[in-house]
């Protein structure tokens, strides 16, 4: 794995903002990273980074220990912070050229050209930062932080604030970067986790709460499965509680219901059985897909 996160705690005076934390990140990921505001995220973020040090616990990046090893695992982190702390008075190849300096880049031209037309910004490359929208100095962030080739990528709400259309743009550059990269997104649109991480992790008061898979987690927590069917004719709830795995029935309006099961069994296939059997016809039939917003409420309100 690239980040391993083992027990890791953070008290400030009487707070403990990180309180027992595990996890771990690996390549060709990313790993949405999601919690209340004061959750304690953007804590174990500069942690991950060296930018704090913590109380408790052990933080490893590619092999190396954050404590014990520090120049050798930042050089392997590309951190985008949420307040994206960029030079406006300087152009932006001056700028990636500064930061190519920082981390002695070798072949600093060839790498700085790589991330200007990667980062589609070719045709701003000779402007000041101050200049740009915001999307391009997100751009300009996300070049500096895969500026030195990181094996890990650490973004904090790297789409705040943008317009629809950059954060489309924001999103696909990120899709991409995680084909290769080990990318942590930290992020309050739970939307941009579904359409963008492979796994999410769920922090509330400092502690864990949730680790796995998108499409796992939304399963795991919801814990049933529930269809709504409409029919042209009439039937009883008696009746439709003898369908195959249904476990409760609601109704929702004329001849149309809401069949319950357990999350683990589609029920789809057996409501259509039973509408044949019974000769009715079905004029709707349609499984309600739970969202990550949905688990996150369950799991932090």
């Amino acid at each position: 794995m690239s980040v391993k996160v083992s027990h890791l705690s953070k008290i400030f005076e009487t707070q403990r903002a990180v309180d027992d934390v595990s996890f771990e990140a690996h390549k060709g990921e990313v790993l949405g990273f999601l919690g209340p505001n004061g959750a304690g995220k953007t804590t174990t973020m500069k942690i991950i980074t060296g930018y704090l040090p913590q109380t408790g616990g052990k933080v490893e990046v590619c092999g190396f220990d954050v404590s014990e090893n520090p120049m050798e695992s930042r050089a392997r982190v590309g951190y985008l912070p949420e307040h994206n702390p960029l030079y406006r008075d300087m152009y932006v190849r001056e700028y990636l050229e500064f930061t190519a300096g920082v981390h002695r880049v070798p072949k600093a031209a060839q790498r700085i050209a790589e991330m200007v037309e990667r980062m589609g910004l070719s045709s701003h490359r000779h402007k000041q930062i101050g200049e740009l929208s915001k999307g391009y100095r997100q751009r300009v962030g996300l070049a500096q932080a895969m500026l030195h080739d990181p094996e890990v990528l650490i973004l904090d709400e790297p789409t705040s604030g943008l317009d629809p259309n950059q954060i489309i743009e924001i999103r696909q550059l990120i899709k991409d970067l995680g084909r290769e990269k080990t990318v942590i997104l930290s992020t309050h649109i739970l939307g941009e986790v579904e359409a963008v991480c492979d796994r999410a992790i769920i922090i509330n008061k400092g502690k864990l709460v949730a680790n796995a898979p998108i499409q796992e987690l939304k399963q795991q927590f919801t814990g049933q499965s529930i269809v709504t069917a409409e029919f042209a004719g009439k039937t009883t709830e008696a009746l439709l509680k003898k369908i195959k795995h249904v476990q409760s029935v609601k109704s929702l309006g004329p001849n149309t219901w809401q069949l319950t099961a357990s999350a683990t069994h589609d029920i789809r296939a057996d409501v259509f059985t039973f509408a044949v059997a019974n000769n009715l016809t079905l004029l709707e039939l349609h499984k309600e897909l739970f969202s990550v917003e949905d688990v996150f409420q369950q799991l932090t309100k």
